[in-house]
């Protein structure tokens, strides 16, 4: 049976996790922690567990979070707390790492089965997830509204850099990347940067673990 690390600093929540997992006899072993160098600890001797995390107790920034998760591909992540930002949901629903999800204030039901799914190594993910990514799915063909040259210096200017850095680096005018990127901006009819990388966060052009670094 799965391993099970419980990444929570409220007492109660872990006690009746604990609880909850004994109870459904889906644990093989379940390991509390306290902070994230525990949970580099017991990753690291079990790969392949699943982890309860409610992020916002939790001492992690979003780079360190995608960045440890990505670093353990096999483990299953379960995102469990009392409230997620839309934003924060929307860049771990759409990156590459396949979160589930459930609210602590979901009906025990629903935290039922999000344990019972991680102990198989399925995503569950509870009705706010599933309207997310709902509103935010694009529309097929999306991608397609760029050329190859647009969603390449699409994914430069997520990371942050100039139109002077990407044309350096990729050997072209100033004139072309600039062009590009005004042709960018009138196809996906944005106006500003941080909405150029939300499109090409839902698209798939880039992950939110190239986004953060």
């Amino acid at each position: 049976m799965r391993t099970f690390i419980l990444a929570d600093n409220q007492d109660i929540t872990r006690e009746g996790l604990v609880s909850l997992l004994n109870r459904l006899a889906i644990a093989g072993s379940v390991f509390t922690v306290s902070d994230s160098r525990e949970l580099k600890e017991k990753l690291a001797a079990a790969p392949e567990a699943a982890v309860i995390l409610d992020y916002t107790l939790f001492d992690f920034s979003e780079t360190s979070f995608m960045n440890m998760k990505q670093k353990y591909p096999k483990s299953l992540w379960l995102l469990f707390s009392e409230h997620l930002s839309k934003h924060f949901l929307r860049q771990a629903l759409f990156s590459k790492q396949q979160f589930a999800v459930v609210m602590k204030t979901d009906s025990l039901n629903a935290i039922t089965v999000a344990l019972q799914y991680a102990a198989i190594d399925k995503i569950y993910l509870c009705d706010i997830a599933t309207q997310i990514l709902d509103e935010d799915i694009p529309v097929s063909g999306d991608r397609d509204k760029l050329t190859a040259s647009e969603r390449l210096v699409l994914y430069e200017i997520a990371l942050g850099k100039t139109t002077k850095e990407i044309a350096f680096e990729k050997n072209l005018s100033f004139h072309t990347i600039n062009t590009h990127r005004k042709n960018i901006f009138h196809k996906l009819e944005v106006n500003n940067v941080h909405d150029a990388i939300r499109f090409a966060l839902r698209a798939g052009i880039i992950d939110l673990t190239d986004y953060y670094i």
